[in-house]
């Protein structure tokens, strides 16, 4: 059956864990679209916001590959607002467009759509049936973060400055999975949430 239905917008701060549920969801058969995947696609060698990009930023923001060079527009949108403002402009509508295309597609009994930045872009809580938040402490990302990426404390930092607080997205959630403990501790978290998913779809079906 079609996902697009009935579904689910997944988000949590950086290094909360979003990208360990999705697949734990995944396994279980919900259909999973992940923006940050369709927006590493579009900016790879060849992405169709590459040349876009470049004529907006200039070819230092391009890599030798072809690619988006992300170290380097990290730092320019960090550093300037109106440059994350004319990122976005370029990406919002692509990943919004891919995402419907993928949605068309997709196959299950719901669709999970992975959302960074979903209470932080507005118009997506408009787009799915329930949010559901991975929730941990801000220390535990910092930690998460620093050890996954490399990254200095200073630059987690400036990262979660820019997205929205815990209690932000705590406020929008209608679902939380809290991610404070071992792996296993989600299982039957998820396992809870999926069987509620199923049956809501059911019900709108």
């Amino acid at each position: 059956m079609t996902a697009a239905a009935f579904t689910v917008g997944l988000t949590g701060g950086i290094g909360s864990g979003k990208t360990t549920v999705a697949n734990m969801f995944a396994a279980r058969g919900a259909a999973i679209i992940d923006t940050d995947q369709i927006a590493h696609e579009l900016t790879r060698p060849g992405g169709i916001a590459i040349p876009a990009i470049a004529a907006q930023f200039g070819s230092d923001f391009i890599a030798s590959t072809g690619a988006l060079d992300r170290s380097r527009m990290r730092d320019a949108v960090f550093a300037d607002p109106a440059a994350k403002r004319r990122l976005e402009a370029i990406l919002h509508p692509l990943i919004r467009s891919e995402c419907e295309r993928a949605a068309q597609q997709a196959q299950g009994p719901y669709l999970i759509l992975v959302v960074p930045l979903l209470v932080e872009s507005g118009n997506w809580k408009q787009r799915v049936s329930r949010v559901l938040v991975v929730d941990c402490p801000e220390q535990q990302q910092i930690m998460r973060v620093m050890d996954r990426n490399g990254l200095s404390e200073a630059q987690v930092h400036a990262i979660m400055a820019s997205q929205a607080t815990r209690e932000q997205r705590l406020a929008a959630a209608d679902d939380v999975l809290s991610n404070t403990e071992e792996t296993a501790a989600l299982e039957p978290q998820v396992e809870r949430l999926h069987a509620l998913y199923c049956h809501m779809a059911r019900q709108i079906s």
